[in-house]
Formats: C-alpha cells, structure tokens, sequence
C-alpha cells in the first residue's frame, strides 16, 4: 500500500534490553486506534507481512487500525541472546505496552499475539502485568502447551544431547551449518525431511514440531512466501526450550524460576485482567496440537463464562494462519470481528 506511514519506534525493556516496535499505518490517525502484534520465537515483526496479496498488517491497516508490530528480545532482528519466557513477560511486553500507550495517547490497546510471543503475552496478562490491553487475540498456543508425542520424546531425550554442542538452534543451518553440532543436526534433518527442497523449511519443521511439515500446510503456501520464509527464521535459545520442556510437563505454564515478581504457576488462582480474550487454532498444527487453545479457552471460560471466543480452523496448521495466500479471506476478517467485538 503506498500510503503507508510507517516509523521504527525503539523501547527499553525492563532490564535494560534494546527492542523496538514498528509502527504501520495510513493515516495520522487511524480511526480504530492502536494494535499491538507480536511475533514468536526465533523470528520478527516482519512474520506478519508475508509476500502474499493481502498480508495481515495490510488488512489491519486497510480496516483502520494503529498496527505497532512489538520486536521483543525473541526477535532475529535483536542481538541473540539467551532468553525464557519469564524476561518476556517481566521486562518486554509491559514496556512495549507503555510505549504505544504513550506514543498514540490512548488509555487502551488491543493486542494480537501468536506462538511464544502469546504465550509470554500470555503470562504478563494473567499477571496484571499488562491492564492497558482489553482484547486480545491468541493464536496457536497461549496457557497450555500441548505437543504432539515426537515433540515431547525431542524434549525430554535429545535436548538435553544437543545442549551440550550449541547455545541455540537455529534452521538458518538449512543454508549453512558450522560446527560439529549444528552440520550433525543439518545431516540428520536432511536424512528425515522430505518433503520439500527448502532447507529452511525442513529445518523450521525439526525444530519446532513434529509435521512435515509442522508450522504450515506447504498448499496454504504460495511459492513467494515458500522462498521468502528463508529469511524470516534464525537463532533461539537452548534456554527458552529447556523452559518450555518443563511447561509441556507440567501441562501448563509455569515460571522458569530466576524472575521474582511473576507466579510459579500461571494457571493457579484467577487472572489479574479484565480483558476479552479470543484463542485461535488450527486443527493441522503439529507445532502445538489444537488442544492447547481449547484448555485455554475452557480455562477462561470457567472463570468468566459466555465472553470469551474459540475457534478452531480446519484447514490451517500455525503460521499459515497468518502467511497463508488465502488466509485474507479465511482468517483476518474473522480476527478483526474479534478485535472489534467488546463482549
């Protein structure tokens, strides 16, 4: 869209980290006010603006909305660094809230968040961490990890081995792999995925699920978007792994231990917040299995029936129900009836 004003925005977090939000829109002000998008694990802001017709920051923008897309510390456009989910929830996503806050001047934001940036979201929310945001959209997982069985036997058998060779994972090895452990685990990927000839996509696919592939349905894919993902994945911590190996235990979020000021437990007691929440999964997920968003769901729903929304998408897995050719008009106009429905 050629209007576009769009700025980079940099925020401290709060233990000092260096990130950023950028700031998409068509106007000076848009009339349906601010939306905060956060991405996952061991990718950017940019995951949202995928080669496709109509991306989901294009539709965001073309149905009036403030999109400040958040680079928290798990974006590859960061510094590495060795992160969990508990600094994400503690020091990133309440300072980004701030800041757009700030930045707009309204009182209260809405928020879309996907994959580990919604579960970090996630526990900031229940935490009172972040009262400014009053709807929030949740996409693969947010409460509730749950993973298919390959998933839990990688956790629990060959994390614990590849930690000992390497600091991160990273599918950029796909490309090209240095080192003893990560040219072992480019052979072994290559040796067991077949079913394309993206390395990054295979590599996308043995880190982070148990599909062939597992974040997306390569027919939801148009081959722009196939090629363009080389890009959009890089390094993330053997550190966050290890702490949601004890969540997917566990069956629910826990903390990892080193923050003060956040529950043990995020599933205990009743939420610190008095947003509307709306979870969406999709029934081909083999990164997290759709159960996740419905224990979620039914979690909420206990605790405040009749307000909160699910639904679960047939044809999609993970991130193409953001980087799909079809998903603007399978997906997005069913999230921003959400954004827009007070409940």
């Amino acid at each position: 869209m050629e209007n576009y004003i769009e700025h980079t925005v940099p925020f401290k977090a709060g233990d000092g980290l260096e990130c950023n939000l950028v700031n998409v829109k068509a106007e000076a002000h848009p009339p349906k006010g601010p939306v905060l998008v956060v991405h996952g694990a061991g990718v950017r802001g940019n995951i949202f603006r995928a080669p496709v017709e109509t991306n989901f920051v294009d539709y965001l923008v073309q149905e009036g909305y403030d999109v400040w897309l958040e680079n928290w510390r798990a974006s590859i456009d960061l510094e590495p660094n060795e992160w969990d989910l508990d600094q994400a929830a503690k020091y990133d996503h309440p300072k980004a809230v701030e800041k757009v806050v700030e930045e707009t001047g309204y009182d209260q934001i809405k928020a879309v968040i996907h994959c580990q940036g919604s579960t970090s979201f996630m526990m900031s929310a229940v935490s009172g961490l972040v009262p400014q945001v009053k709807t929030i959209v949740s996409n693969a997982v947010s409460l509730h990890p749950v993973v298919p069985g390959w998933s839990k036997v990688k956790l629990r058998l060959a994390l614990p081995l590849v930690g000992l060779g390497t600091r991160y994972l990273n599918p950029q090895w796909g490309i090209k792999a240095e080192g003893f452990m990560p040219e072992l685990i480019r052979r072994v990927v290559e040796a067991t995925h077949h079913e394309c000839d993206n390395g990054v996509c295979k590599q996308v696919s043995f880190t982070y699920g148990s599909g062939f592939p597992a974040l997306w349905e390569h027919e939801n894919l148009n081959e722009e978007t196939h090629e363009w993902l080389k890009d959009e994945f890089a390094e993330v911590p053997i550190r966050f792994f290890n702490h949601i190996k004890k969540c997917v235990a566990k069956g629910h979020l826990i903390a990892n231990g080193d923050e003060t000021g956040l529950p043990d437990d995020f599933e205990m007691g009743k939420p610190q917040t008095d947003a509307r929440f709306v979870f969406f999964a999709g029934e081909k997920n083999r990164c997290f299995l759709p159960e996740s968003q419905v224990r979620t769901y039914n979690y909420f729903n206990n605790h405040e029936s009749d307000r909160h929304a699910l639904h679960l998408l047939p044809t999609y897995s993970h991130l193409d129900v953001f980087m799909g050719k079809e998903a603007a008009k399978d997906v997005f106009p069913l999230m921003v009836h959400e954004l827009e429905n007070e409940g």
